[in-house]
């Protein structure tokens, strides 16, 4: 016999059920899809960035060091192509907040030739493991980690959201190199 009380329970709870799992499971595919590795030399073509030759260490040090799977990478700073410093100055005194972002995203640039001048291509990076992003920063200023996400935002755009954050610290500093306005150091996972 046909109970509709009984019916309308478990077709409703197996509806209520299905419509739960089902956005579950398309919010896990598209996360899945959005989320995976991209080809960081492809995503460099499409953003229409060219990575310029690395400027020759102006110390006693090495651009990179490859220890295993890691890639340790020196402090960089926003010069030019042409090896010419660039963003001098200390932001909050007479560099605004988006004049730093834009020079850590000429480290950024920078740091990505060398790992592909060191590794041969950015396909061979697993992932970006640790930053330190130093500001050439006035006394007063607190703003550090919006000036390095000029660096990150550009990982992030080149290898995607997984591989392109890693840890990071974005600290003050009362003068660095060439008076320029931010360093950056980095630490890769890579492939064997």
């Amino acid at each position: 016999m046909h109970d509709p009380t009984r019916r309308g329970f478990f077709g409703g709870s197996a509806a209520a059920a299905a419509a739960l799992l089902l956005p579950r499971r398309l919010t896990a595919a598209r996360s899945a899809f959005w989320n995976r590795q991209v080809s960081p030399e492809a995503r460099l073509r499409e953003l229409g960035i060219e990575l310029a030759t690395p400027v020759a260490p102006v110390a006693t040090y090495v651009p990179a060091v490859r220890v295993g799977s890691i890639l340790y990478v020196a402090g960089h700073t926003p010069r030019l192509p042409d090896g010419s410093p660039s963003h001098l100055g200390k932001v909050g005194q007479n560099l605004s907040v988006d004049e730093g972002r834009a020079a850590a995203r000429q480290v950024g640039l920078n740091i990505l030739a060398t790992v592909r001048s060191t590794l041969g291509s950015l396909d061979d990076v697993v992932r970006l493991v640790r930053t330190l992003g130093m500001v050439n920063a006035a006394p007063h200023f607190s703003s550090h980690p919006q000036v390095i996400n000029g660096f990150s935002d550009l990982m992030v755009d080149v290898f995607g959201q997984d591989a392109g954050k890693g840890t990071r610290a974005a600290v003050g500093m009362s003068s660095l190199p060439g008076g320029m306005a931010v360093e950056v150091e980095t630490f890769w996972e890579v492939r064997g």
